[in-house]
């Protein structure tokens, strides 16, 4: 029985660190092809490149959320973050939160 749940643990603990590691990829890819359409000011939002979009389709946001911190709400305007994601066809649900910032219906 000590055996399994020793088993348990590892399989736990690499399925954390491989989360971990994709999410810190996503993060990196994110900043990498669509921090230019996201940062402050607020205007002018452009439309993001197909590369930003191919990031936005496949990233884990949930993961990227959670890592928001008040310190980068100052670099990264949370309005043009909604816009990139509605542009991209992966737009945040009316009320999600991300870092302290909680998105309203979709208005763009």
């Amino acid at each position: 029985m000590a055996k399994l749940m020793c088993l348990c643990f590892i399989i736990l603990t690499i399925a954390v660190a491989v989360s971990a590691d994709e999410c810190e990829g996503d993060r990196r890819a994110m900043i990498k092809e669509c921090a230019k359409y996201q940062q402050w000011p607020a205007n002018p939002k452009l439309d993001p490149s197909d590369a930003c979009c191919a990031v936005w389709q496949k990233a884990n946001i949930p993961c990227l959320c959670a890592g928001v911190t008040k310190e980068k709400e100052k670099i990264y305007c949370m309005e043009k973050v909604a816009y990139v994601a509605n542009f991209c066809k992966k737009p945040f649900p009316h009320g999600y939160k991300c870092g302290s910032y909680t998105f309203p219906p979709l208005a763009y």
